[in-house]
């Protein structure tokens, strides 16, 4: 491999090399843009049918529009509980597997309609209440996309939800990334532990294109982002591939997928590391049952 493959971490597995997915039923959550919208064009182009599970049906539908083979829009607010129930009631039959790829990052300080701060409850626990409620008709696996910034988090889980402490909006969504890799771990034990065949795993994007770092509420971190994203990132069709890769390879349950370049920041994707916080199983078993707690959602 020449030294600008290995930098690039290019030459492995691409779009390319996706398997037929005629079929198999998926729901991607944020799949009107970004990742989102690559990951659901990519499966729906393989033969899927693809859910969108969107907060804006009617930008859904324009996304739709541009994929080939089956879709289905739905309504989706994982920054509201109740649309979260709503969501599930609504959706008939089996899903083969769910990608919870829908987030927000560093945005100002917020709250969602149950009054939880809003990243940790739109990243994290929006897509815990959605995956426990869809689990009973969830036949294969869980996927749920993470961060590298997932390194920068601390789990605080006696203020998860940034009351007691001056908000800051970069570490809350450290926190709400390293929360993903912790809900995928302490997923997988429980699924396991009941005998189930469902697998849960994990994935990030490295550093990718999309609409996300530029929606942060800060004027000046906008731009430097809009410049960034031109100059250095990868394509939002790239950055989609260790999704892509982690929701339909034959891969371990809590494997991490990402990026093989160097710092994981662009790349084909393969097997990663994670933070030594993200593998703290006394932590992930706290996590879930304050998140139970909170949401009055498990697993059944």
């Amino acid at each position: 491999m020449n030294l600008a493959k290995k930098l690039l971490g290019t030459g492995g597995w691409s779009l390319t090399d996706l398997p037929s997915q005629a079929g198999r039923r998926f729901v991607v959550t944020g799949a009107s843009s970004g990742l989102g919208i690559a990951t659901a064009r990519a499966l729906a182009g393989a033969g899927a049918k693809v859910v969108l599970a969107v907060r804006d049906t009617d930008k859904g539908a324009r996304a739709a529009a541009t994929m080939p083979g089956e879709t289905d829009v739905r309504r989706l607010d994982l920054s509201d509980l109740s649309s979260v129930r709503a969501f599930v009631d609504d959706l008939d039959g089996e899903v083969d597997v769910l990608v919870n790829n829908a987030g927000i990052m560093a945005v100002p300080e917020g709250r969602t309609a149950d009054g939880f701060e809003m990243q940790i409850g739109t990243n994290h626990l929006g897509h815990f209440a959605l995956t426990c409620l869809l689990m009973p008709r969830i036949t294969e696996r869980v996927v749920t996309v993470s961060s590298t910034l997932h390194r920068q988090g601390s789990i605080a889980l006696d203020d998860l939800n940034w009351e007691r402490r001056r908000y800051q909006a970069w570490p809350a969504y450290g926190q709400s990334k390293l929360a993903n890799l912790l809900f995928t771990s302490e997923l997988q034990r429980r699924l396991a532990e009941r005998g189930s065949p469902v697998r849960a795993v994990a994935a990030h994007p490295g550093y990718s294109n999309t609409a996300l770092q530029t929606q942060t509420g800060n004027p000046v971190m906008n731009v430097l982002s809009s410049i960034s994203n031109a100059v250095v990132a990868q394509s939002s069709s790239d950055g989609a591939l260790p999704t892509l890769y982690a929701a339909t390879m034959d891969v371990p349950g809590d494997s991490y997928v990402g990026p093989q370049g160097i710092g994981e920041v662009r790349g084909s994707p393969t097997l990663v590391g994670r933070s030594a916080a993200a593998q703290d199983t006394e932590t992930a078993r706290r996590l879930w049952e304050l998140s139970a707690e909170l949401t009055g959602v498990d697993l059944p």
